[in-house]
């Protein structure tokens, strides 16, 4: 039987889709996969490095080849995103973790390049935007269906995961919630769209489902709130509401089936369940999920086909609308209605949550599915914890990456935390003032900057393809900045890189009226323009690029990539000094010279760093050279004096060496810098740091005693 005519393949001699979308797809599998959660420095520098240098090539390219004449867009925010990365570079000198600070920046510069290489792209090929967000889609379900596969082969894929909630590949739950929110806006322009093979468009129906399962099973109620106003942004911003709704509501009412199955059973829901029990609940959950997506795949061609056969007349579909509406309508009522008549009422109930969210001693939610519906959080603690650091430090911060040392300053319990758990107060935290202006900066230009290609105001201008992609990715985009709101998603490269590629994008492409007019296809145009291109060998090929391009922009592309590969270097280079300094630690049991060495090599790939200080200190204090080791240890302390490590290792040494009353006042500048250190709770959960530096103190304090009262 043969497809009606919007069954088909459109958009015949268009530039082939499949390869960019499988592209992007497996670069962001292989940053979400090997990356993970971003802080691991050996995944982190390699995935820093790859996306640095392949920016790099990629600009340069564009510099080379892109048609002259053209106006550039997205240079401001490209380049105050550049500046930000370069504060953070700067702080070191500042900083109170200077050796963090560096790869902080690393991480920016490596961000930087991926915006950039967007901005840059979609001036040579604006009408690949359908293989930027085909291959988000992809890539969020591949990571979303390993995810679920964590927990339905327990046994095989996470067999030492005690938690209910899905937090593969990332390790954070926040996280992967983040990656399928983001996947879901790509899902709803694929489903939604006019344009486009209809069996394509009818897998996001399976796929939807598979994201919103995953949200929900994540337990993360940031990315539920991140996802939501992204809907309601993109419900209002894109026409195609019926066709966006009928992929929400039939996708969410197949994952909400199979959450609810997963929330029933005990060895799905709770922590702590016995590996067997998991593994037999997790076949289960399997045989569902499988159920859920072919159920969905027939429920999407099916809806694609009567679409197809016979579109909904225009007062079916305003019918549609008032009765979504209204059904929208009446959950406020009844949520109101609820909160009306329990025992606070109505504004009592409000202000009970907001004093519960804002309060830094509420107690944490557990991690089972009653966490969706609680409205406590540490978030506050920790945002109190920033601001304080801010208030000590409101220019320039504490350096970039600088929140986990500051903080032990002014915590008030032993738990361990990297970050701020948010973007706004950590920037205040870690840049001040001067942080938040270029942040501030950053984003309103490229708000004026995505206004160009999306429009999202203007009624009158025609929605066309692109436009809607293009507004797509405008949901997406501020789904993640959503989230990056309320947690620390933006160290989190498989997420952060997704955003800004869409926000890339979105600054570089312009306007959008009479796009297809203003170019040709680049291989096209050379062939026209540059006959001498292809066929004379690499000779012939250089001049004809020489004529082409001009030597300026060659020299511009020449040297993107010179800045490109520098920047890869000094990303690499703390890594280099880890492996230099492991290396040492190996060493030194069987040749403490080799090892000294490795260490002194250690500390010159990387001066900001007090672990190879501490290494060497180390290595030389065994092999019988005490002086130059305590040298050592106080270069540590004046690199970094707000790290109370470095004024633990002095203190142990002179303790060590019979300087007690030295080793009193270094120990006490550490636990003046984390008071926590050698707090009672720690002590008693038998915390080794703690009980450490307790003893020491202690030892330091009896041992000075008694020799003033001998002396």
């Amino acid at each position: 039987m043969r497809l009606p005519t919007r069954l088909r393949l459109q958009g015949a001699g268009r530039p082939a889709l499949w390869w960019p979308t499988l592209l992007v797809a497996a670069i962001f599998c292989l940053i979400t996969f090997y990356a993970k959660g971003g802080l691991e420095l050996e995944s982190m520098t390699a995935v820093e490095m790859m996306l640095t240098v392949g920016a790099g090539l990629a600009v340069a390219a564009v510099v080379a080849l892109a048609p002259a004449g053209r106006r550039a867009y997205g240079l401001w925010p490209a380049g105050l995103l550049l500046a930000f990365a370069a504060l953070s570079a700067l702080s070191v000198v500042w900083s109170v973790q200077p050796d963090h600070s560096w790869q902080d920046s690393g991480r920016l510069l490596a961000y930087s390049g991926v915006f950039a290489a967007a901005v840059a792209l979609v001036r040579v090929a604006p009408e690949r935007w359908p293989a930027v967000l085909g291959g988000i889609a992809l890539a969020s379900v591949v990571v979303c269906a390993y995810a679920l596969l964590t927990k339905i082969f327990p046994a095989s894929l996470a067999p030492s995961d005690s938690f209910a909630r899905l937090e593969e590949p990332y390790g954070y739950w926040n996280a992967l919630g983040l990656t399928a929110a983001m996947g879901v806006i790509c899902c709803m322009w694929l489903g939604a769209r006019r344009s486009g093979h209809a069996l394509v468009s009818a897998l996001a129906y399976p796929a939807a489902g598979l994201l919103l399962l995953t949200l929900v099973l994540a337990y993360s109620r940031g990315a539920l709130v991140a996802l939501a106003i992204g809907l309601v942004l993109w419900f209002c911003l894109v026409p195609l509401r019926l066709r966006g709704a009928a992929v929400l509501i039939v996708a969410g009412a197949c994952a909400a089936a199979v959450a609810a199955f997963d929330f029933s059973r005990h060895a799905l829901s709770a922590e702590g369940v016995a590996l067997a029990q998991r593994t037999s609940a997790g076949h289960q959950l399997g045989a569902l999920v499988l159920a859920m997506v072919l159920a969905l795949t027939i429920a999407g061609i099916a809806i694609g086909f009567l679409d197809a056969r016979r579109a909904p007349s225009l007062l079916l579909r305003r019918r549609v609308g008032a009765l979504l509406l209204a059904l929208i309508a009446l959950a406020l009522v009844g949520f109101a209605g609820a909160l009306a008549h329990s025992s606070r009422g109505f504004t009592g109930s409000i202000s009970h949550a907001v004093s519960v969210l804002t309060n830094p001693n509420a107690k944490t939610p557990p991690n089972t599915p009653g966490r969706l519906t609680a409205v406590a959080s540490v978030r506050a603690r920790y945002w109190k914890e920033a601001l304080q650091i801010y208030d000590a430090h409101p220019v320039l911060g504490v350096g970039a990456d600088g929140y986990q040392t500051a903080r032990l300053r002014v915590r008030t319990e032993t738990l361990e935390v990297k970050h701020a758990h948010g973007f706004v107060v950590q920037t205040l935290a870690d840049l001040g003032l001067v942080g938040l202006a270029i942040a501030l900066a950053l984003l309103l230009a490229w708000s004026l900057a995505a206004r160009r290609s999306t429009h999202p105001l203007d009624r009158r201008s025609s929605y066309s393809p692109e436009r809607v992609g293009m507004l797509s990715m405008l949901c997406l985009v501020v789904v993640f900045g959503v989230h990056s709101f309320v947690d620390w998603t933006w160290y989190v490269p498989g997420d952060a890189c997704v955003a800004l590629l869409c926000a890339g994008w979105l600054a570089g492409r312009g306007p959008l009226a009479g796009a297809a007019h203003e170019r040709q296809p680049l291989d096209s145009r050379r062939d026209q323009d540059e006959p001498g291109m292809r066929g004379k060998g690499a000779r012939g090929f250089a001049a004809a690029l020489l004529r082409r391009s001009g030597p300026y922009r060659l020299a511009l592309a020449g040297a993107a990539i010179v800045l490109a590969l520098l920047a890869a270097w000094s990303q690499w280079q703390p890594q280099r000094s880890e492996d230099a300094r492991q290396e040492a630690l190996a060493l030194l049991a069987s040749s403490p010279r080799r090892a000294q060495a490795a260490a002194h090599t250690a500390v010159a790939r990387d001066p900001l760093s007090a672990e190879a200080l501490l290494t060497l200190a180390s290595i030389q204090q065994t092999a019988g050279q005490p002086a130059i080791a305590r040298a050592t240890l106080q270069r540590a302390v004046r690199l970094q004096p707000s790290n109370p490590q470095t004024w633990v290792a002095l203190g142990k040494y002179d303790l060590s060496a019979g300087d007690f009353e030295a080793a009193v006042k270094e120990l006490q500048a550490a636990i003046y810098l984390n008071p926590e250190s050698i707090a009672p709770e720690a002590i008693a959960r038998g915390e080794r740091e703690a009980i450490e530096i307790h003893n020491a103190y202690i030892e330091a304090l009896r041992a000075s005693g008694a020799k003033s009262a001998s002396g």
